[in-house]
């Protein structure tokens, strides 16, 4: 029989780690392996199931002391798990305080994964504690070895996400449909070029970096902004100072915020470019990756995530961090002349499931 492998998170709501957990499930289940994910709970836990995966819910999300009375239930429930796979801070404490003290042959094998630049304690260095520590980007793997220089650096996989080429084909069209109705909800983008920031609203993803690119390209009066992305409750008086930002700059007609959207793909077909500008450095940035699978071309800051996928894909996008003038620039030119196109997309999301399963393998067929 296959091994059972058990995946930990804090929840299973929209997310990258989440989309993340759920590939890997739905790659374990074709391979033959028993899939259980355990969290607390979410709307991603239908899709989970219906692929084939088992979902156990407990609340190891929860930051209270009370949560260390699960220690000693997960250390019963780990001895039915081969390998134990955890990505996040919380739970990674929870599932490794009851792991350790496990007599050495009964434990399951404990890989974890780190998915971002983590503030550097004591906290977070529980991520660096599984026998196999899975960084999703060069620029993850350059953080855990420059805060945590004890991890051996054969123990650190480079795993680099990626997306289905499927989901995102090269020169994508939506539907007759679908075009039929954006056009009737937005005229006003009707024969426009469109540069789109993709994103929640929130401080540091660069939406006051976007609106003074706008603002700055005023003489072209064919460029048209899209901000995509929700708004938290939390981020309602930033998302209203974002509106003032725009009416002080006099671009209001040129800025559509469309909110929180399901159909990316669709919206990202139809644009010139697509930006990421936040202010600190992406761990990875899918959406990215899935505006390069599309073949649409990305301008970003030369730095973290950016410069992995869109150097190697398009480095053309690339822009010295935080400098506006060049961003115009750039812009500008690559309005003017589109010879310059992506290549095709080599963060493939096959590879990274494959490259995972062969860490649990290899580290399935090692001895304790």
């Amino acid at each position: 029989m296959k091994p059972s492998i058990l995946q930990v998170l804090p929840a299973l709501n929209m997310g990258g780690v989440e989309r993340g957990t759920l590939e890997i499930g739905r790659a374990l289940v074709a391979a033959g392996y028993q899939s259980t994910v355990m969290s607390n709970g979410g709307p991603m836990v239908t899709q989970l199931v219906a692929e084939g995966s088992e979902h156990i819910t407990l609340p190891v999300h929860r930051k209270s002391l009370i949560s260390l009375k699960l220690v000693r239930p997960l250390r019963a429930l780990l001895t039915n798990y081969d390998l134990v796979h955890v990505r996040s801070r919380l739970p990674a404490w929870l599932i490794y305080l009851a792991w350790k003290k496990m007599p050495a042959q009964a434990r399951p094998r404990l890989i974890t994964t780190v998915h971002g630049r983590y503030s550097v304690n004591r906290y977070s260095a529980v991520m660096t504690k599984g026998e196999q520590v899975i960084a999703i980007s060069e620029n993850v793997r350059d953080y855990i070895v420059e805060n945590y220089p004890h991890v051996p650096a054969e123990r650190i996989q480079l795993i680099h996400r990626g997306v289905d080429p499927t989901a995102f084909p090269r020169g994508y069209q939506p539907t007759t449909e679908w075009l039929t109705e954006w056009r009737q909800q937005h005229p006003q983008l009707i024969g426009r070029k469109l540069l789109a920031l993709p994103g929640r609203i929130s401080r540091w993803k660069g939406h006051e970096s976007f609106l003074r690119l706008i603002d700055g390209l005023k003489q072209d009066a064919q460029v048209h902004g899209l901000v995509i992305g929700g708004a938290e409750k939390k981020q309602q008086r930033f998302l209203q100072q974002l509106f003032e930002h725009c009416a002080q700059l006099g671009i209001q007609d040129r800025v559509t915020f469309l909110g929180q959207r399901q159909d990316m793909r669709e919206i990202m077909s139809q644009c010139n470019i697509i930006y990421n500008l936040s202010t600190q450095p992406e761990p990875f940035g899918r959406t990215m990756i899935e505006a390069l699978s599309l073949g649409k071309r990305v301008v970003a800051w030369d730095y973290g995530g950016a410069a992995e996928s869109v150097g190697e894909l398009f480095p053309q996008g690339l822009v010295a961090n935080a400098n506006e003038a060049e961003l115009i620039t750039r812009t500008e030119h690559l309005l003017a002349d589109d010879s310059d196109q992506p290549l095709t997309n080599t963060f493939v999301l096959e590879r990274m499931q494959q490259q995972t399963l062969k860490v649990y393998e290899r580290l399935l067929a090692s001895k304790h």
